[in-house]
């Protein structure tokens, strides 16, 4: 238990950064789960209407958790992804 004023604010401060971190990396993986469950069905051109709401999540959980290039690693492989299936 925080014993200091300071202490307390930063308790608080930590809860609320940690509420929205779990909210915007659950964002993600629904996201992703449902593009590849859609590329799974073979709708590939559903699932390419979805990448603009996976590319934005993750540009937005790499100004605060997620580290950019891991971010940009989970794009990359997304696109793979939807792309390979694409071609098939």
């Amino acid at each position: 238990m925080p014993i200091t004023k300071s202490a307390h604010r930063a308790l608080r401060q930590s809860a609320r950064r940690k509420q929205k971190n779990l909210e915007k990396k659950k964002a993600i993986k629904d996201i992703v789960k449902q593009i590849k469950k859609l590329v799974a069905q073979g709708k590939t051109e559903e699932a390419k209407a979805l990448l603009p709401k996976a590319y934005k999540a993750m540009d937005k959980a790499s100004k605060s958790y997620l580290h950019k290039r891991a971010a940009s690693r989970k794009k990359s492989r997304i696109t793979a992804l939807i792309n390979k299936t694409a071609a098939v």
